[in-house]
């Protein structure tokens, strides 16, 4: 049978015409024309037009160069790659890592060994000195063959390039000369591809062709030093969960209390979910016993204060909760009572400087002299050793200032306050109860104007509390550049902020408006006193500020600025990494700030209190 098949296809190949073979050649020429009318992906890839040279290629009007990496040192440092990746430029690399066998290396080491062996053996018979560049060389090698025999190590061929992107020839070379020196630093040395530019773009391109193959010997240690992604790790075994760190998916599992101090500072733009990530460290933090107290002028807290049973204060004109700034902070064992009176006086000053919208040096004496006079009215002087009298109010201090001689001025400023518009509002003895482990000061109707003082007044209360025992507590300060708009309260915070570590307490200092608060003179030192800082999402107005403050990379201010709601940087002493904030559905429920959300959460409830008043319905009859 197989010999009759080749019979038939033979008689069938020698009876082809010349006909036959013409028509052949038409269809082939026809199928080759039409192939040349397709579009392919290639062709809507393809550029214009390249133009190659020596040292550089032109395509689509940008100039392009390669370099490689010829030399390392004989050490090298992760994440030394990490410079040039952040490098605020367009830039291609590529690795190329090939194994080799281990075998093959093992016998080219042996014989490197018997070379610089024989080196130190004749240097020793000719009498010179030690080379120690030899016995370096020779314990290297011995060291790397241990480890490749017992297979801790294998041995590879590297192959790095880098292609530069520049719309200018000038800015190409300058851009090449950075990454030069930026390598040399670190003693690596590149060169660029000359009369290869072709092959070094082609080798940078996603396709995984090294068309360039110039490559390195390397062992397993010094390799793992090239990986380009490292990111820091802040997973402890105490702690609470912050969030999903970006780079790894680890988790962000932190104590803020196991730092030097536990301040906090979040910089944020407005919505970019500063006060739900602040909602749920309260949340998370309580479950571990940690008293909470916020200053909140924005009314964000209150389904949380009613969901954990904590105490929820409405500070405002119309409402019936008053705190008196006259009221003296406990005594502790180890109080002197004349300090702690000198700085009662000292932060009644201040408050009556917001008050008076500023003091002379003159004025500031005598409201001075009027706070001590006040404070002897009740019997409350340094040598008292029992504050249980009943305190003076703002109307005592204002009827002896007015008598004063130059304190008329002064009470005339304060008349609003006690007897004018304002009277009541800081002159009413304390009501509130403040034992639960939540606190929440609510500002919201309180006048613009007056918010200032408001703020100051709660937070020296607070403050009472604070110094008077010691407890794990987190005080949490939001819009606080509000207080920063007055010299005498940014003094105040800055201080609290700066003791705040002896009495067991984390200051977190909230703020949108970043300029306002890191140019007042005591932003920065508030930053540089808070070891966690929490940058989410910017405007383009403020990251300039922020990235000089913080010292952030290129790369960094971008992540910032293109960051979803709940992403940014997390800050923990000297480790940093970028943070997605995510919670349970049951703690979104309670935390969230969301308008929609909200009005649905509320419709709900009001649904489910319907339901359960609603009387039953009627029994049928029999």
């Amino acid at each position: 049978m197989r010999g009759n098949a080749m019979a038939l296809f033979g008689r069938k190949k020698t009876t082809e015409t010349p006909q036959g073979r013409e028509l052949k050649r038409e269809i082939a020429t026809a199928e080759k024309q039409f192939r040349e009318g397709v579009t392919t992906l290639r062709d809507l890839l393809a550029p214009a037009a390249l133009r190659i040279t020596p040292r550089h290629l032109e395509l689509s009007g940008e100039y392009i160069g390669t370099l490689f990496a010829f030399t390392y040192p004989r050490y090298l440092a992760s994440p030394w790659l990490a410079p040039l990746i952040n490098l605020d430029t367009e830039l291609d690399i590529a690795l190329f890592v090939y194994p080799l066998e281990s075998a093959v290396i093992l016998k080219n080491l042996k014989k490197k060994v018997a070379q610089v062996q024989a080196s130190i053996a004749m240097a020793q018979e000719k009498g010179q000195a030690r080379d120690p560049l030899l016995e370096t060389a020779y314990q290297d090698i011995e060291e790397l063959r241990d480890r490749l025999t017992q297979g801790t190590e294998r041995f590879f061929r590297l192959g790095l390039y880098f292609t530069i992107h520049g719309r200018e020839k000038k800015e190409l070379d300058d851009t090449i000369g950075r990454i030069e020196s930026l390598l040399e630093g670190k003693l690596i040395y590149v060169k660029p591809a000359i009369y290869q530019m072709e092959q070094g773009f082609i080798s940078t391109l996603p396709l995984g062709h090294d068309v360039l193959q110039v490559g390195t010997n390397m062992n397993t240690a010094p390799l793992s030093t090239a990986f380009p992604f490292v990111s820091s790790d802040l997973t402890s075994d105490t702690g609470i969960l912050y969030g999903i760190n970006r780079h790894n998916n680890s988790l962000i599992i932190f104590d803020r209390f196991s730092l030097e101090n536990a301040n906090t500072v979040i910089f944020a733009k407005s919505g970019a979910g500063k006060s739900y990530t602040v909602k749920l460290e309260i949340l998370r933090s309580m479950m571990f016993g940690t008293e909470v107290i916020v200053i909140d002028p924005e009314n964000e807290y209150r389904y949380l204060a009613q969901a954990t049973g904590g105490t929820f204060l409405r500070i405002s004109t119309a409402s019936e909760h008053r705190i008196n700034p006259f009221d003296l902070p406990p005594l502790r064992e180890d109080d002197n009572p004349e300090d702690v009176l000198r700085e009662q006086v000292t932060h009644l000053t201040g408050l009556i400087a917001i008050m008076a919208d500023g003091l002379s040096a003159e004025e500031k004496s005598i409201a001075d002299e009027a706070i001590w006079q006040t404070y002897a009215l009740k019997d409350i002087t340094p040598a008292t050793k029992e504050w249980n009298r009943e305190p003076p109010t703002l109307e005592d201090f204002y009827n002896i200032l007015k008598d004063m001689a130059g304190g008329r001025n002064l009470a005339l400023r304060l008349q609003q306050f006690v007897t004018g518009t304002y009277a009541g509002v800081f002159n009413k003895p304390t009501n509130i109860d403040t034992t639960t482990q939540l606190v929440v000061f609510n500002l919201r109707d309180m006048e613009e104007q007056l918010r200032p003082m408001a703020m100051y007044v709660v937070l020296a209360y607070i403050w009472k509390k604070i110094r008077a025992s010691l407890k794990k507590r987190v005080l949490v300060i939001d819009e606080a550049w509000v207080l920063m708009q007055h010299e005498e309260s940014a003094q105040f915070l800055f201080g609290i902020a700066k003791r705040a570590r002896k009495y067991y307490l984390g200051v977190t200092t909230i703020t949108q408006d970043v300029t306002d608060f890191l140019t007042s003179r005591y932003g920065k030192p508030i930053v540089t006193n808070s070891s966690i800082q929490f940058l989410l999402r910017q405007s383009p107005a403020a990251i300039d500020l922020i990235a000089d403050t913080f010292y952030l990379t290129e790369g960094e201010k971008y992540l910032l600025l293109e960051s979803d709601v709940g992403e940014g940087l997390f800050f923990a002493g000297l480790k940093h990494v970028a943070i997605k904030v995510v919670a349970s559905y049951a703690e979104d429920q309670i935390i969230t700030s969301d308008p929609r959300q909200v009005l649905e959460i509320e419709a709900a409830r009001k649904e489910m209190e319907t339901r359960e008043v609603a009387p039953p319905a009627p029994s049928e009859p029999g």
